[in-house]
This record gives C-alpha cells, structure tokens and sequence, in this order.
C-alpha cells in the first residue's frame, strides 16, 4: 500500500466503488422500499463533486478569499439540501438560520482565538465539516419535530385550550425530540478513539503530525462540532415551535 494513502487507490477500487454502490441500492430499494435513483445519483453526484472539488482546492491554495467564497457556496447547497428535506413546500430557505446560527458563533470563536489559521485549506477543512454537520442536524431536528407536532397535534391544542401560547405549546412537544438529532455527534465524541478513529486524526498521523498533537486538533473538531449541532438543533426546535416552516401557520 502506497504510505500516502490509507487505502489502495488502484484500478480494482473503482470496481468496488461499482460494487459497494449497486449493493447499497439494493439494500435501499428491496429492503427499505424506497427510491433505487436517490443512491444512485447521489453517488455519481459525490463523484462529480469531490472531482471538481479537488480541482478546485488545488487552486486556492494561498487564497484565502476564495476559499470564504467556496464556503458560500458550501453554505447554500446546505441550505437547499437540508430545507427541502424538512419543508419541501414550505419556508425551505428557513433552514440558512440555523446552519448559520450553529456555524458562525463556532467559527468566530476558533478564529478569534488564532486556532483557526487564516489559510484557505484550514477555512474549506473545518468550515466545510462544520456546515455539512450543521445541515444534519437541521435535517433530521427539522424533520422529527415537524413529524411529531403533526402526530401530537391533538395535544398542543389542549396546551392552548389551557391558555398557553401556540409557541409554548409546541415546545412542549418538541423539546423532548429536539435533541436526538446530536446524539450521534454526543456518541462520536464519547467513543472517539475506541470505537471511532475520526478522520481527520487519522489523516494527521499518516501525515507526520505527532499523536499529541493529532489528539488535540481532533478534540478540538469534535468539540466544536458538538457546539454546532446542539446550537443548530435549538434554533431549528425554535423555527417548529412558532410554526415558521409553513406556510399555512401564519395565523398561529
């Protein structure tokens, strides 16, 4: 194995790639009945992407701007992906509120701090894991939440009738399913190191870095990934909660 790589990059893993997708359709479609072109296209779309990506990335080295640039651009696919998850014919656009609210508190701290380097590979690097798990949490808080006040309709309308607010009412709902949606982010950081060797620690020591040092940067992602999932949870419980996504709950 090449030591530059973690796994081998010969001709044999673009027939895996070829392999590993059609299973998981499978899987998706026979087992799970859903829709076999949502796996397909969204391997050939990471494909395409990680190819320009890289392209990209190659270029902005030492550009700084360019690379806040890409972050933009990162930032609104995430809100069009996360807001047509949870509010396909709603406020979709909604969803920037959160990932932001979840990202930005998070970011000024590590550069206001200089952990975060002013360096265009840096800023793709962890703004671009902090967006991505932003937009995850939003998702599935967004989605849960909006499920069970849906299920639970009947008992936030009891909650009114007894003089709450429809806000206050709603939270009472939401709050106990708010937080599932960081619980995978809570378990990674737990068990990182038994159960998870987190990327980027990995990368770190195939390339040079000391243990200490690899252990300190990848505490500090995790920790402020755990900073930017609980942040974008609350605010996306506090969108559901005043009825923001839709359309149709102006009048409450």
């Amino acid at each position: 194995m090449d030591n530059s790589t973690l796994l081998n990059t010969g001709p044999v893993s673009w027939v895996l790639l070829a392999v590993l997708l059609a299973l998981a359709t499978m899987v998706w479609r026979a087992a799970l009945g859903r829709r076999a072109r949502e796996i397909v296209i969204a391997g050939l779309r990471a494909l395409v992407q990680l190819a320009v990506v890289a392209l990209l990335i190659s270029r902005m080295a030492g550009h700084p701007e360019l690379a806040l640039g890409f972050v933009a651009l990162m930032f609104t696919v995430a809100v069009w992906t996360s807001g047509h998850r949870v509010a396909p014919s709603g406020r979709w656009w909604l969803a920037g509120i959160p990932i932001i609210g979840g990202v930005l508190p998070t970011a000024a701290l590590m550069f206001l701090s200089s952990v975060l380097p002013w360096n265009a590979l840096a800023i793709i690097a962890v703004l671009g894991q902090q967006i991505g798990s932003a937009m995850a949490s939003t998702t599935l808080t967004g989605r849960r939440v909006e499920d069970e006040l849906i299920v639970r309709r009947g008992e936030v309308e009891a909650g009114v009738a007894l003089g709450f607010l429809w806000s206050e009412a709603r939270s009472m709902v939401a709050k106990p399913v708010a937080g599932e949606a960081v619980l995978p982010s809570i378990d990674q950081t737990r068990t990182s190191g038994l159960v998870t060797l987190p990327g980027t620690f990995v990368g770190l020591i195939l390339g040079g870095a000391s243990p200490l040092d690899a252990g300190l940067i990848q505490l500090l992602v995790l920790i402020s990934l755990l900073l930017v999932n609980t942040s974008a949870a609350w605010v996306t419980m506090l969108l559901s909660t005043r009825g923001a996504w839709q359309h149709e709950t102006a009048d409450r």
